[in-house]
């Protein structure tokens, strides 16, 4: 009986959500349903998004989001994203709760307008950690992991821990490679 709800399950979550791939063993599909599909494409909380977004967090322009695998943006508590002016999103992307990621801003000497800076690229293997902002123009490198609590306004290079330390951002190297490559797991 299990293993026949848990196809059932299956073919509804890959129907709800056809730019959902994640690595087998990420979450069971009875997890996913009780977790987002409920919220999301029942009661209509983020419904046109085709992958899994958590009900406490806003994605505007999500049609301007380019995704790899293992990376659904928003399926983490209350992160904010306006996406209208592109956002790239690499393999292996995990952004941490109450995050934002704006890829447009206003104009200095009108706010009615926007900002000449837009887009954001984050790179393959990137952590964002909880209570993040990230701006637009900025280029996030591939295997960063970023604090909690950064603001990123610069780009950022591959390889690096950022940390914030009275004010600044400071890039702490890393020694090895990242070590699991996302790409030759079985996708759900």
């Amino acid at each position: 009986m299990k293993s026949l709800i848990n196809s059932f399950l299956k073919i509804i979550i890959r129907h709800a959500y056809p730019q959902f791939k994640r690595n087998v063993g990420y979450s069971s599909y009875a997890t996913i349903f009780k977790r987002y599909f409920i919220w999301q494409k029942i009661i209509g909380i983020n419904r046109k998004i085709p992958w899994p977004v958590h009900f406490t967090s806003v994605i505007y322009g999500w049609e301007f989001i380019e995704k790899g695998v293992c990376c659904d943006p928003g399926d983490n508590l209350g992160i904010y994203i306006n996406a209208t002016g592109g956002l790239k999103l690499g393999n292996n992307v995990s952004i941490g709760s109450n995050s934002s990621i704006t890829t447009t801003n206003h104009y200095k000497y009108d706010h009615r307008k926007r900002g000449f800076k837009k887009g954001i690229t984050i790179g393959d293997n990137v952590w964002i950690g909880s209570n993040c902002a990230i701006t637009a123009g900025v280029t996030i490198g591939d295997n960063v992991t970023i604090g909690a609590g950064c603001v990123i306004r610069q780009d950022i290079p591959s390889n690096v821990v950022v940390i914030e330390s009275s004010n600044n951002l400071e890039f702490i190297p890393k020694t090895r490679d990242y070590e699991w490559d996302c790409t030759q797991d079985e996708l759900m």
